[in-house]
């Protein structure tokens, strides 16, 4: 009987070992100068997004502070045709993720999409990459390993977007980092411009 649990146990930890294996994680710090063309919103916000096309999960973890105009829409935007610079097209569902907080200036958000399905995807993105999910995840997946997509948030005041941050490899962030990306990133962000604007 021990010998079955153990048994269980370890096949257990191979079997999320081997599902995680696939899954890379990105983050971002979006910030006004890092939009294009660039403003001058004093808004910060922070990113961490997990993606295993091999499960088709898609884990968007977001939280931002200080925005001078209520949010109107928050996404993904890939693939631009260079790392780092330029726009694109949005690859996520649109016209925002779904439950994004809108017409609010400070806030957290957490949402977990089934790759597998075409409505997690922009279906501009969907047809332009062959009208299947597994074009879409492939396409995405390639952009977000080359540093050529963005998560941006949508103000009135800043349609086109007030703060966005290109999505960049990082390992995977501990326990106290989705705990941050909760309740207390709005106050740690919050803490940061307040540094930031008495220095």
């Amino acid at each position: 009987m021990n010998q079955r649990i153990r048994n269980c146990a370890a096949a257990a930890a191979l079997l999320l070992t081997a599902m995680t294996a696939s899954a890379t994680n990105y983050t971002a710090i979006l910030t006004g100068p890092q939009e294009s063309p660039p403003n001058t919103s004093p808004a910060i916000g922070a990113a961490v997004v997990k993606f295993d096309p091999a499960t088709h999960v898609l884990e968007v973890d977001v939280a931002f502070s200080g925005l001078l105009g209520p949010t109107t829409a928050s996404h993904i935007h890939c693939c631009t045709t260079s790392p780092h610079a330029g726009t694109a097209g949005i690859a996520t569902e649109t016209p925002t993720f779904g439950g994004f907080p809108m017409g609010v200036t400070n806030g957290a958000y957490t949402n977990t999409y089934n790759t597998a399905l075409a409505a997690s995807w922009n279906p501009i993105f969907l047809s332009s990459h062959g009208g299947t999910t597994a074009g879409a995840e492939s396409a995405f997946a390639a952009g977000l390993a080359s540093g050529e997509a963005y998560l941006n948030i949508h103000s009135s005041l800043y349609p086109s977007g007030e703060i966005r941050g290109f999505l960049t490899a990082a390992p995977v962030p501990e326990p106290a980092m989705f705990g941050m990306l909760g309740l207390g990133v709005p106050a740690v962000l919050l803490m940061a411009r307040r540094r930031k604007t008495s220095a």
